[in-house]
């Protein structure tokens, strides 16, 4: 574990995300607090100030490129980016910091700086869930792991969304200086020191183009109309006059699945909703055509890696309940 002084540089530039530079920063300065010994400084390619997403000007101290080695190196997404291809000249400012540094991380959409930088070339990496796809289109010779909320591959660590920079902030500093120092910060923060399950249960409901064929746009029609019917391929192929082969190459051809996946889809989505909406995971898996909360369970655990009353917890609502009027504290 690190003793002594701890240099982390992180690499922001016009437009970067305030979030991807001020939570694992924060981290950084709390662990102070325990014991730690982090010195964080604000690189940008040219040495310039720069201005971020909220246009808040960032005081920057020093260019990427001339400064000394670093501990740690931090690369701060933005939205600006896949939206548009990471200039030369930013890929260049991250390209020297972490040839040098002992270890390299990005935030968020800073994995497409890195990756546009050389960095994850024949490596495994994460970003945020919505564009996980485009690093993969990208940068093919990285191997993205569209639902971790972070990825180590030796001394490189690529994290999702603002929010997963904390995560990844709190695995460095108990790599650094282990888990009784790194929960204190959590702790101090209000902020989980693992969170279960992973960037799945963030993302947006499965949705689509509807179906070409006729077909499947009258079997998605009917499952979504009443979940709890029986929708196995027999019932499902009797009803749409189609042979159960037939039913099963159309789904394998246009949405490369099979009918059964598809139904678990689309109760799974409404399970979610309903959830959301407050019902209780028993309520939800009977309503969303479930046949029983156990195979809901098994569903969310296969597909989220947590449990349908974990996600509530999460996400069902921002108000606690008081009782007899005292605030509820974290």
């Amino acid at each position: 574990m690190n003793a002594g002084p701890h240099s982390v540089a992180i690499l922001v530039y016009d437009g970067v995300t305030l979030l991807d530079v001020a939570g694992p920063a924060e981290v950084f300065k709390e662990a102070n607090r325990f014991g730690a010994d982090y010195r964080i400084m604000l690189l940008s390619p040219n040495g310039a100030d720069v201005t971020s997403n909220l246009g808040v000007r960032l005081s920057i101290d020093g260019a990427a490129s001339s400064g000394p080695a670093v501990d740690t190196f931090l690369v701060a997404g933005s939205g600006l980016y896949p939206r548009a291809r990471v200039p030369a000249d930013l890929a260049d400012a991250a390209r020297v910091p972490a040839a040098v540094a002992g270890r390299v991380a990005s935030i968020c959409t800073g994995a497409f700086v890195l990756a546009a930088a050389g960095v994850l070339d024949g490596k495994r990496a994460t970003t945020h869930w919505q564009v996980a796809h485009e690093l993969a289109a990208q940068y093919p010779t990285s191997r993205v792991e569209p639902d971790a909320i972070y990825v180590r591959d030796g001394t490189t660590y690529t994290s999702a969304g603002v929010t997963a920079g904390i995560d990844l902030a709190l695995a460095l500093v108990e790599e650094d200086h282990g888990p009784d120092l790194a929960r204190d910060v959590a702790r101090a923060l209000v902020v989980y020191m693992q969170r279960a399950g992973g960037q799945s249960q963030f993302s947006a409901p499965l949705q689509g183009p509807p179906p070409r064929s006729p077909a499947l746009r009258k079997f998605t029609d009917l499952v979504t109309a009443n979940p709890r019917a029986d929708h196995s391929v027999g019932e499902l192929a009797k009803h749409l006059n189609v042979s159960n082969r037939h039913l099963t190459r159309l789904f394998h051809d246009e949405l490369s699945t099979t009918p059964a996946r598809y139904v678990e889809n689309i109760r799974f989505d409404m399970a979610r909703a309903l959830l959301d909406q407050g019902h209780t995971a028993t309520q939800a898996a009977t309503l969303a055509g479930f046949p029983s909360y156990e195979s809901m369970r098994r569903v969310f655990a296969r597909k989220l890696s947590t449990s349908p009353a974990a996600y509530q917890r999460r996400f069902s609502t921002t108000r606690r309940a008081n009782t007899g009027g005292s605030q509820a504290t974290s």
